[in-house]
Order: C-alpha cells, then structure tokens, then sequence
C-alpha cells in the first residue's frame, strides 16, 4: 500500500547508490540452481519516519550507470519508474527519467496478465502493449506500460547478476492533494504477486523468495534473499492472505496496552513498508487511544490542537527535544499472534510517538477507518524501525527480531566500508556462522 500520513500521504523517497567490496565474478544464470540461490542482495536505505515520511532505495537500471530512486512498499507488487514520455504528473527533469528502448511489453505477455485477472480487457494483436494502472489507498494512481530491462545486483556471494525484471514505465501519475508531487523516481513493488521484484527473483533462481527489512531514524537496509537471517532469535507467524490480497498478512492478533488486552481479539494485520504510520480500525483506535489518554492522567502533558503533524498531539510545560524526555510518560504496546506460540511484536514509546518541529509529542497510531482503511489494521514503518522484518514467501511466514538497523550506516562511513572493515559493522546483528561466510565472501575488490 502506499505511504500514508495524516490524510495518507503518497510519498516517494531519496537514497543513493553504494559500491560494495565484491569480487567481479558473473553470476550464471545457467547453473544448478542449488548452486544459485545462497546469495542475497543488499541494498542501504535513505529517510525516516519524520520529519521526512518514506524511506528509499537506489536501484541501477539498464546496462549503464543510472540509478533511480524508488520508494519501498511491501503493501504492493508493481515496481514502476517514471518514463521518458509525454508525462503528466513527472516532476523529474527529462535526464533523470527512465529511457525505453523498444522494450515494452506486449499484451500477450503472462505478467500483463496477472495484472488485470479482475478485468474484461482482450488483447487484440501482438504489437499490442501492456498496459498498467495501479491506484492506491491514498488515491494517487500511476498509468504506464510494462517494459523489460536489466537490473545489476551484487550478490552476497561475491557474484554479479543482470537479470531482466519487468516493470511499469509511467507517464501519467497522480498524488493525493493537497500534497505536491513526490521527489522521486517510482515505487519499489515489495508484495508477493506474480508481478513484484522478489518473485521475479526467486523465479529466475537469483534468490529465495525472501525479503527483509530493517528501518531506523538514519535509514537502514532492505535485501533480497535468506543469506542475512540469523539462525536464531526470529520470532515467526504465519501468513494469511484471507480476503486481503497479496499484503503481508498475519492474523488473527489481539493488541495490549501496558501488559492489559485492549479487548478486541482476532485482529488481521497488514506489514506495510509503505505506510509511514500505524493505522487501527476505528473500534481498536479508539480503545487504544482511551487507554493512552487514561494513564497520562496527572502527568505534566496537555493536548496540542495547534499541532497539526498528527491528529493527537501534548505538549510539555517545556518544548521536548527527543523521544528521550518523554518516553517514560507512556507504556508499552504489544501485538501477541494468537496462531503462533510466543509470537510477539513489542511496540515500545518510540516505535509509535513522534517529537514533532514545535517541540511536542504525537501519538503515531491513527484512525485507519477514518482514510478508507476499513478494518483493515496496518503496521507501518514508525512501528516497524530497529526490527529486521522478514517476509519468507517460501515458508508463508514473517518474523521480526530487534536489532540496531542504523549499524549498516555508521557516521563518516560508507556502506561498503562496514561490510569490509568493522567487526562491528553491518552484520554484526548476524550469527556466528554466517560471519564465518561472510569473511570469505565480503573482500576487497
């Protein structure tokens, strides 16, 4: 699903590209596919939750050295780039939009196909191209045509590959108002349709089926593939994909405040790399929010109407400079998975306030009914940051495990400089057996 915000907000993010110490050996895309898939792909991570709302990725495209900025959304499959083309709604200048080159794809094609399963539409010649239309819950939309082309990934495994990964070229986009356009290039399809970049992968036998991610107030990492996933301490539950699509669903959930049931059990929930915040029905938003209200009863907290960042704000008798002040006025959250035994995700203070630029805090849970949501519960990206979140599309399960994901980025140095250099650097949250792969595999250059 798309990034989202007070009024849901459909925001596209900046990052960079990185040089990693790989060796220079090409991938065959021909060999014994057990041979193939113990790799990964890692890729850094720009943004935050605030002030900034989105975080991204930068992804080479073509034979050439143009990297283009995409934003990350688990909660959708399509990957598209805005395109060089009579564009509506592109706010790139024209060298930073995406060039086809006689590679679109026709209508025939099976991944056109699983692009309108839902739709009457008939192919009716072969020069025919492959059209897309995606809207999301913010009400943006994007129009375009699916095209083919090579995307350079190093490997963990020292490798280099270019599969051909299909992907929208559009030139008609529109974005939720009032907010202007987006800074980027296009949005990183993550879900697990025919059509997104992980099962392009895995079916090609570049990776597993297999994505994480891990979020942090400087960035963090994404990677494909199960080469980063410690063999211990993930907790795990089982997906579900009852009457939701392809989103990352779990269920059923029951949420606590402070160690107490809300009182809503059976909760479906949705992991949404896309969503900026965490959204609850109108019925467990509002017995949250109850609790929240009650037990800051006599603390020196005041509502802020004034603060429009959230629709929930306090202020102090002082302006707060960091979650480090106030953290301790508010308990902690939970979400227990009740098909799944000792299967938790603790929501800490932190993993759902936000200090805002006038120097007060508000609440980053919001009402999901109230922007279109239904009852549908989404744990966005605020609720998600120091967890590596895997989605194992393989063994239809998802686990988390609470790391410090601003480790991959460290303060003066390159993302490729932790790889090769610091014992405490990127895989440090690793186990002991993966370091002891990873020093053969991660070398100079």
């Amino acid at each position: 699903m798309p990034r989202t915000t007070t009024l849901i907000l459909f925001l596209l993010g900046l990052s960079s590209t990185f040089a990693v110490c790989f060796s220079t050996n090409i991938l065959s895309l021909g060999k014994r596919k057990s041979d193939r898939l113990l790799s990964s792909a890692v890729f850094p991570l720009k943004g935050n939750v605030y002030p900034l709302g989105y975080y991204s990725v930068s992804i080479n495209i073509g034979k050439g050295t143009e990297a283009f900025e995409f934003d990350i959304d688990s909660g959708s499959d399509l990957t598209w780039v805005q395109c060089d083309a009579p564009c509506t709604g592109c706010t790139k200048p024209r060298e930073q939009l995406y060039k086809p080159d006689n590679n679109a794809l026709n209508c025939f094609e099976p991944l056109c196909a699983s692009l309108r399963p839902t739709t009457n539409h008939q192919c009716e010649s072969a020069d025919e191209q492959c059209e897309y239309e995606i809207e999301y819950a913010d009400y943006g939309s994007s129009l375009g045509v699916l095209v083919n082309d090579q995307v350079p990934l190093k490997l963990t495994n020292g490798s280099l590959a270019a599969p051909r990964i299909t992907f929208g070229c559009g030139y008609d986009h529109k974005y939720s108002l009032p907010h202007s356009p987006p800074p980027t290039s296009g949005v990183l399809g993550l879900g697990n349709g025919e059509v997104s970049i992980i099962s392009q992968l895995s079916k090609m036998g570049v990776v597993r089926n297999v994505l994480g991610h891990c979020l942090s107030e400087q960035g963090g990492f994404i990677f494909f593939g199960d080469e980063l996933i410690p063999s211990s301490g993930v907790a795990w539950t089982s997906m579900s994909y009852e009457s939701i699509g392809n989103y990352y669903s779990s269920g059923p959930a029951e949420v606590y405040f402070g160690g107490k049931a809300v009182g809503i059990e059976d909760l479906t929930v949705v992991f949404d790399s896309g969503s900026s915040y965490t959204y609850f029905s109108s019925q467990v938003y509002d017995r949250i929010l109850a609790m929240v209200r009650e037990d800051l009863r006599g603390k020196p907290l005041k509502d802020a109407p004034e603060d429009e960042s959230l629709p929930i704000c306090w202020r102090g008798t002082h302006p707060f400079e960091s979650l480090l002040d106030v953290k301790n006025y508010f308990k902690p959250l939970a979400l227990s998975f009740t098909n799944s035994k000792n299967s938790q995700i603790l929501l800490p203070p932190e993993t759902y306030l936000i200090i805002t630029k006038y120097g007060n805090v508000c609440f980053g849970i919001l009402n999901g009914t109230e922007v279109g949501l239904g009852d549908l519960n989404v744990i966005g990206d605020i609720s998600l940051q120091d967890k590596m979140v895997i989605y194992d599309n393989e063994k239809q399960q998802i686990g988390w495990v609470s790391t410090k994901c601003s480790k991959f980025r460290k303060e003066d140095q390159g993302f490729e400089q932790g790889l090769c250099q610091s014992e405490e650097g990127p895989f440090s949250i690793l186990t002991g057996h993966y370091r002891e792969y990873a020093s053969k595999i991660f070398r100079r250059a």
